[in-house]
């Protein structure tokens, strides 16, 4: 991990979910992942309301999508599932860490994706998964 976490970035962070939390709590890793039949190493975040907002679209869940501002408790470093699998750099400020996130306050409103671009990545997502391709490196 980078020691150098404010180098990275210094936000504001944001971690979208259909959890439902409370200021003061702390997001913690080893929770079932979204994206794979396991438990993750880490607390995944970011600083672009968009990525954040696919975060809580994409949540296996029946709840509410939410929105949460967030301050990393620990070091951060890029996800490497976004920097070196799909971009070059790290455009949408994607981190992650094996230390907790501290809720600070909820995004009171905040405009979804159309429910086209969310079925339509749905179905990216469940054809990488019938590929094999759908491998989070955590």
């Amino acid at each position: 991990m980078n020691n150098k976490t404010e180098e990275l970035d210094r936000g504001p962070f944001f971690h979208g979910t259909k959890a439902e939390l409370n200021i003061g709590e702390l997001l913690n890793p080893r929770h079932l992942s979204n994206y794979q039949d396991k438990r993750s190493n880490h607390i995944y975040f970011t600083a672009t309301l968009d990525a954040a907002k696919w975060g809580a679209e994409l949540a296996v869940s029946g709840s509410t999508e939410r929105i949460y501002i967030v301050e990393p408790t620990g070091e951060f470093e890029n996800d490497p599932n976004v920097t070196d699998k799909r971009f070059q750099g790290n455009p949408t400020r994607s981190y992650r860490s094996k230390s907790p996130l501290k809720v600070v306050a909820e995004l009171g409103a905040w405009e979804r994706h159309t429910d086209e671009q969310i079925n339509h990545m749905l179905a990216s997502l469940q054809k990488l998964r019938k590929e094999g391709k759908a491998v989070i490196e955590d």
